[in-house]
């Protein structure tokens, strides 16, 4: 299988004052197409730093990310927001649904981006809404839904352009266990029987044995090789 992520000799720094601080140093890491990939560590570790690097919201200091033959490390700001529109869907943890718009209405903010007609917007939204399982929930608010309805709401939005790269953050942090162990089935479905390659951050371990590989960071390194998990179907 190939890889749709590689990532070589990536260091990023950020300056504070007189101080220097290196959230990644000299990191490589290889992701191949389908892949449901878990990252841990504790805070400040800089598994979120990585995540925004793969995403093309933040650019490392040195190194190279290529991500599905594009190296992305040497776009420039307005380039890497055009590439994302296309390449990337983003899981938050606490959804980031507009309150005043239907589960139908959030699902379509990202169309809006694109030259996509009234009724290929309708149809790629219907689509994301029977993936997720939501189809007769088109119609509700944010305030009329549970929590775990609201995370299928806004991963219907993230899938909803048909990206290559999921990356999520933290995506069952505020969820119970019920609604997290749905949430994290629906995402291996999206990498396993959907061809999704899927990046999470979390610091739940139950969290992480859903994904197909782990990796935990310590003060901008892996710790360990990652190693593949058997998987285990959340119950």
């Amino acid at each position: 299988m190939s890889n749709l992520i590689s990532i070589k000799s990536v260091t990023k720094t950020f300056t504070k004052g007189k101080t220097t601080i290196k959230p990644l140093e000299d990191l490589s890491l290889e992701v191949p197409r389908g892949e449901f990939l878990s990252l841990m560590g504790p805070s400040g570790s800089g598994k979120t730093t990585l995540l925004n690097l793969i995403a093309g919201i933040d650019t490392p200091t040195s190194g190279e990310i290529v991500i599905d033959g594009q190296d992305i490390s040497k776009l420039s700001r307005a380039q890497l927001t055009k590439w994302r529109s296309v390449h990337v869907g983003y899981i938050f943890q606490l959804y980031h649904l507009v309150p005043i718009l239907s589960a139908y209405e959030n699902i379509e903010l990202p169309l809006l981006l694109g030259k996509f007609s009234k009724a290929e917007r309708k149809k790629k939204i219907h689509a994301a809404l029977d993936l997720v399982g939501l189809s007769d929930r088109a119609d509700h608010r944010p305030s009329e839904l549970s929590g775990g309805q609201e995370q299928r709401v806004a991963i219907a939005r993230a899938i909803v352009h048909d990206p290559e790269l999921l990356v999520a953050d933290e995506p069952t942090g505020d969820l119970d266990r019920e609604s997290a162990d749905s949430i994290l089935s629906l995402l291996n479905s999206l990498a396993s029987d959907h061809g999704k390659t899927i990046i999470m951050v979390t610091h739940d371990p139950k969290a992480s044995a859903a994904a197909h590989r782990a990796l935990q960071l310590e003060k901008g390194r892996f710790t360990e090789e990652g190693h593949l998990l058997t998987h285990q179907s959340p119950s």
